[in-house]
């Protein structure tokens, strides 16, 4: 029961969404919540890790080498460009690179799982973007916006050590010591994890709703067409590397599906709340598309 529950995660933002726009006055008082339900989100995701993914990074440096590089390399500047072609305002732009310039989600491990990937190998790819992006996301904001809005870097760079470093950490070691405990538990984590992000969507929709029509169909096209390039270009270069169609997969789930979340929390913490609109969009939408990605290469032989 719980596993289908979360398996409609797509559903459940798209009905937050439609219920935050209709009825913001609900929700905006809970702005302040944003960065602890990112961070229960992140303490979800260490809880379930093992030290055996972190020893995997020795096994396939390179693959994870070429997914790292695509990662803070591609989709930042895919966000970016969209953001020209569509004359975003600064503060949409600002939200765009924030998206690109994130680690991984831990939702591409789900996806991975469903396409018939390798998990092992997008958890490790998750683990490591995540724990670089705690210095590389401020930096790539500030080398995108800096020119156009004062981008306090370090300051972030600080609140994705609280936000993302921490809670994971705290949560391997937990797995560590209470692992047989937390195995029983994981459907429950993962339902946990989604409701987080869904009150997260929730939240920021509320805050936009006054904004959303004006700038709703070409923020939406931007946010689709950055997910959709992250998706085809993961997988071609690694097909043009010579790897197998699994490991294309893999790279092309890991690239494509960003976290978010935390693009959210550092726009809503550092920015305006129409910043965190595009992370918003994106949470739901890369769901959406990941779910039919997913749908058709898991029908398939890998």
């Amino acid at each position: 029961m719980v596993k289908k529950i979360s398996a409609l995660f797509p559903l459940w933002a798209i009905l937050a969404s439609v219920f935050a726009y209709l009825q913001p006055e609900i929700v905006v008082g809970f702005k302040s919540w944003i960065i602890p339900l990112l961070i229960l989100i992140m303490f979800c995701m260490g809880v379930t890790l093992k030290l055996e993914d972190f020893k995997r990074v020795g096994k396939n440096p390179k693959i994870i080498a070429l997914t790292v590089v695509l990662q803070f390399l591609l989709m930042p500047f895919i966000a970016f460009a969209l953001s020209k072609v569509f004359n975003f305002s600064t503060d949409l732009m600002v939200g765009m690179i924030l998206v690109g310039a994130v680690s991984g989600g831990t939702a591409s491990n789900v996806i991975a799982y469903l396409a018939k990937a390798d998990v092992a190998l997008s958890i490790t790819m998750t683990v490591v973007s995540t724990l670089l992006s705690i210095v590389i996301t401020p930096l790539l904001t500030l080398l995108y916006v800096g020119q156009s809005i004062p981008v306090p870097a370090t300051s972030m760079l600080f609140s994705i050590l609280k936000i993302v470093f921490l809670p994971v950490v705290v949560g391997v070691v937990l797995n560590y010591f209470f692992h047989s405990f937390i195995e029983k538990r994981k459907d429950f984590l993962a339902l946990l994890s989604i409701f987080a992000i869904v009150f997260i969507i929730a939240i920021v929709v509320g805050l936009n709703a006054s904004r959303i029509s004006t700038v709703a169909l070409s923020l939406f096209l931007g946010v689709a067409l950055h997910n959709l390039l992250g998706l085809v270009g993961g997988y071609y270069a690694a097909k043009l590397l010579g790897y197998d169609k699994k490991i294309c997969k893999t790279v092309a789930i890991e690239v494509g599906m960003q976290n978010s979340g935390l693009a959210v929390a550092l726009a809503m913490k550092y920015f305006t709340p129409l910043a965190a609109l595009p992370g918003a969009i994106f949470s739901i939408w890369h769901n959406i598309s990941g779910s039919l990605v997913a749908s058709f290469w898991g029908k398939e032989n890998s």
